[in-house]
């Protein structure tokens, strides 16, 4: 299997949330190049459309990252498609914000079924695939937010946090199995600061939600999806002795 030739990516990749902001963008800089690329979100019309529009080599399949069983069948209509999966680019994720005083118990279990077992569901669906192929590459989604904590923002950071640790974490064990039996399955985790997407639709707190597109609006050129989208494609492209583990990307002017 040869995923990259003259260092430009050109294998199969799974994407989830890909049916708008960052996910979409990550599609449409790689489907050019790619053999095959598998979008996964829950808005299957939204996909319908983008993938209509780059190719017969994107497939549409309608996945909600919190039921382990869609997340399964997105990785297996990938196999039963293109008979490998080479990347999974963990993307999805929601921010519910709200002071912790408040108590908004179903954020919180949203916010740790999206962001932290959804990374989970991916990385269970597709690493025996990848340990059986001795190669592949798994990249997850953080924040900022994973650094440190913000006002009224408690639980989203630490599902942030725990997308680092789950990161590292898979990266050492990948280590210690690859000195054993030469796996090149390579583990990297990108940070971005603000980005203009449509993430603070899904803050359920109404005064939460002002605050967020407050704070957005007052960033002076904020991230574009494509600036993420770019960072994906230079860990993609890297040579294969390189292994990208963080990457942190923040508007210029962003006030930390």
């Amino acid at each position: 299997m040869n995923e990259q030739r003259d260092n430009v990516w050109r294998g199969v990749a799974i994407i989830t949330g890909a049916s708008s902001g960052i996910g979409e963008a990550i599609v449409k800089k790689l489907a050019s190049n790619a053999e095959g690329i598998v979008i996964a979100a829950r808005r299957i019309d939204r996909l319908t459309l983008l993938a209509k529009s780059l190719g017969d080599n994107v497939i549409p399949v309608q996945c909600d990252v919190q039921n382990k069983a869609e997340v399964e069948h997105a990785v297996q209509t990938t196999l039963d498609r293109f008979g490998r999966v080479d990347t999974l680019i963990n993307n999805a994720g929601i921010a519910p914000m709200s002071s912790m005083l408040r108590g908004r118990v179903e954020d919180w279990e949203n916010t740790i079924d999206t962001n932290i077992k959804g990374v989970l569901y991916g990385i269970a669906a597709v690493l025996p695939h990848m340990l059986k192929q001795k190669t592949g590459r798994i990249i997850n989604i953080s924040s900022e937010a994973g650094r440190r904590v913000f006002p009224g923002s408690a639980v989203y950071c630490a599902s942030k946090h725990a997308v680092r640790v789950i990161s590292e974490g898979l990266q050492i064990d990948l280590s210690a199995r690859s000195q054993k039996d030469g796996n090149d399955i390579k583990v990297s985790t990108i940070l971005p600061g603000y980005v203009l997407t449509d993430l603070p639709e899904s803050v359920t707190f109404e005064p939460a939600r002002n605050e967020f597109k407050k704070n957005m609006q007052n960033v002076e050129g904020p991230l574009q999806g494509n600036d993420i989208a770019d960072c994906i494609q230079f860990i993609l492209n890297a040579p294969d002795h390189v292994e990208i583990g963080e990457m942190t990307v923040r508007p210029t002017k962003q006030v930390m």
